[in-house]
């Protein structure tokens, strides 16, 4: 019997309620399934730590044990489960239907947009035609300008612009002065701080899972002890991720030789494809499809994944034109492969699917 995908459970425990329920109005009662430390907390830190899956920490323990010692659990992620649209909805408090960055690497207008770089396929750096408040025109954590402790190097960016305008980017050039930086905020009276670490998902990506992968998570354990060290007294940290992650390796599954006749472009990654057809050609490319991949992904028509909230209850329509016809959602250990889908190094690890280990991340806190 096939797997069904996880859904995004956008209306419960789910990455895009963070924000909403920690910058919202006072006295408004915390939803049943954050962790009891987080009310009545005087100030309050949210550490998203990229690609780091409940399942992968779940079964490292002994490997984490600061982590393992916070109170919570596992709350699901967006889809596709990515980070540029999974950061999107932790920092608006949206599902991707409404803000509108609906994946990795997005068609507009034909051309196929990476969100990550704000660079479009035909065309370079797009920021002044793509300019990310258009892109993006929703106003991130609820209006307020709340520092941002995330690297350097991210400011300024055609995605930190779309994810993170209003804040005030408060960089880091090493991981060690995460906790140095984020007490200071604390100490001068900051309420709220949010802070991004990218390490865990990098190793994973170019390393897979194994001793590197450990040695990292380990790294990142320290660092979140170190942080609840340098907290204030009253301060409770949050701890969650964008996705996890599947091993994938080699196993990159080329378009058939049919599929390429029917199929126009590709835009989204490797374990969530989407096909855009050629003119006339939806059906027998869904059909095509369905026929070669059924076996390793769920197949599914872009009328589908609205219908069954996969981006959340509504998807407006300049953000459905920004779908494909088919979506191929990888549930084995594959990816599928776009020749225009290239970066400094082949991904051992990817994301984007709808499988446990890429949806489900923590949601942990620890009250100082």
């Amino acid at each position: 019997m096939n797997p069904v995908p996880v859904l995004p459970q956008y209306h419960g425990p789910n990455v895009r309620g963070l924000i909403p329920a920690l910058l919202g109005p006072r006295g408004v009662p915390m939803p049943d399934w954050m962790p009891n430390d987080v009310g009545g907390a005087q100030q309050l830190v949210l550490l998203v730590i990229d690609g780091l899956g409940w399942q992968q920490l779940a079964t490292r323990a002994a490997i984490a044990p600061v982590l393992h010692g916070m109170a919570g659990g596992p709350i699901t992620t967006v889809a596709p489960s990515t980070t540029a649209t999974a950061l999107t909805s932790i920092t608006t408090g949206l599902t991707p239907g409404e803000h509108g960055l609906i994946g990795y690497r997005i068609d507009i207008g034909g051309d196929v947009l990476n969100v990550l770089r704000w660079r479009a396929d035909r065309a370079g750096d797009v920021r002044r035609f793509r300019e990310p408040r258009s892109m993006q025109p929703f106003q991130p954590f609820m209006g307020e300008s709340v520092p941002i402790v995330s690297k350097s190097e991210l400011e300024g960016s055609g995605f930190s612009s779309a994810h993170l305008r209003g804040g005030r980017p408060t960089g880091w050039r090493l991981a060690s002065s995460i906790p140095v930086v984020v007490g200071e905020l604390l100490r001068s009276g900051e309420r709220f701080v949010y802070a991004y670490y990218d390490g865990v998902d990098k190793i994973a990506h170019e390393r897979g899972f194994g001793p590197y992968y450990d040695a990292e998570l380990a790294a990142v354990d320290a660092l979140v002890g170190r942080l609840l060290s340098a907290v204030p007294s009253g301060t409770t940290v949050l701890v969650t991720a964008d996705h996890g992650q599947v091993h994938v390796g080699d196993n990159t599954v080329k378009p058939s030789a049919e599929i390429a006749r029917l199929t126009h472009h590709t835009s989204g990654e490797g374990r969530f494809r989407w096909l855009h057809a050629r003119s006339g050609a939806a059906a027998d490319l869904k059909s095509a499809a369905t026929e070669a991949y059924s076996d390793v992904a769920w197949v599914v028509s872009r009328e589908q994944t609205v219908d069954e909230g996969w981006f959340g209850p509504v998807v407006s329509p300049p953000v459905q034109s920004r779908l494909g016809d088919v979506a191929l959602v990888a549930r084995a250990p594959i990816s599928f492969d776009d020749p225009s889908d290239t970066g400094q190094y082949p991904l051992v690890c990817r994301h984007g699917s709808l499988t446990a280990d890429e949806m489900l991340v923590p949601l942990l806190a620890a009250a100082c």
